[in-house]
């Protein structure tokens, strides 16, 4: 059983933190809600969306992360709640479109780093990372297009 730190810092990470992002108050970071694959229950994560292109993006710093299972369990159904909740559908980026979407990663503001500490931190890189060396780490990453649910259902 957790002791009660663990549990503390759970109910701030899966809690608080998704709340507050949720508000729509925090440039570029979003909260995601999606149907648990075990349980059907919503759960909620905060993520910093990427822009680039006129289109936007979601990307997985880890690509076992239960956020990134409970997506492809739901077919891409999702809601993305900043400031308002509105349904979506996640669709996942090839290989070799996402290096320019990760590299836009390192070159913004997330909610708690700056794009130099994003660099460092998620990719092991240093403060101003190239498309090439995105190329060369792309695999690792699971990137995700937004589509507004009145857009994924003219596909």
């Amino acid at each position: 059983m957790p002791d009660i730190t663990d549990r503390f810092i759970r109910w701030i990470k899966y809690s608080v933190i998704p709340w507050y992002t949720g508000l729509g108050l925090t440039q570029g970071t979003i909260t995601l809600e999606v149907r648990g694959r075990r349980t059907g229950k919503p759960t909620r994560v905060s993520l910093t969306s990427v822009r680039q292109g006129g289109e936007r993006y979601l990307v997985s710093l880890y690509d076992r992360s239960q956020w990134v299972k409970n997506v492809r369990a739901s077919g891409g159904q999702a809601v993305m709640i900043s400031g308002k909740r509105r349904p979506i559908r996640l669709v996942e980026v090839p290989l070799e479109e996402r290096a320019s979407i990760l590299l836009g990663y390192t070159r913004q503001r997330a909610f708690s780093h700056s794009g130099e500490a994003s660099a460092r931190l998620f990719f092991g890189l240093g403060p101003n990372p190239t498309l090439e060396d995105m190329q060369a780490i792309a695999e690792n990453y699971v990137v995700f297009r937004i589509e507004n649910m009145s857009e994924a259902t003219l596909n």
